[in-house]
């Protein structure tokens, strides 16, 4: 494989890491509360907690958008960047939901909005000429 492959790969793994780090910073400590450990909190200890989290996701979010952006010898740009950022965030959002939260279940309208998000990553990489 070429370097601008793995560049792509790399970039692509960075994001899912991010995305997955972000989940538990923005959602997690909803499970936490319902498991009862965050559930006496003041609403600044479950932000610093979610803050403390995110940061990690910004230790891989920063460097999948410098090494994966064109301008920077990645494979992708902007646009094209962030909407791959925004299909894994919602399927890893998803997987989230569905483990932890036994309560939200999926339906036929997700299923059609997902393959619509899919759709705009498709065409996010379509040659516009």
């Amino acid at each position: 494989m070429n370097s601008t492959i793995w560049t792509g790969v790399a970039t692509i793994a960075m994001l899912i890491v991010s995305n997955v780090v972000m989940t538990l910073a923005w959602y997690g400590h909803l499970k936490l509360q319902t498991m009862g450990v965050t559930s006496n909190w003041p609403l600044i200890g479950v932000i610093l907690l979610s803050w403390g989290i995110a940061f990690f996701e910004y230790c891989f979010m920063v460097p999948a958008n410098r090494i994966g952006f064109i301008g920077n010898g990645g494979p992708f740009s902007l646009l094209q960047l962030k909407i791959v950022q925004e299909a894994l965030t919602l399927i890893i959002f998803t997987a989230f939901v569905t483990i932890f939260f036994k309560s939200e279940t999926l339906h036929w309208n997700h299923f059609v909005s997902y393959g619509l998000l899919i759709l705009a990553v498709f065409f996010a990489f379509l040659d516009p000429k």
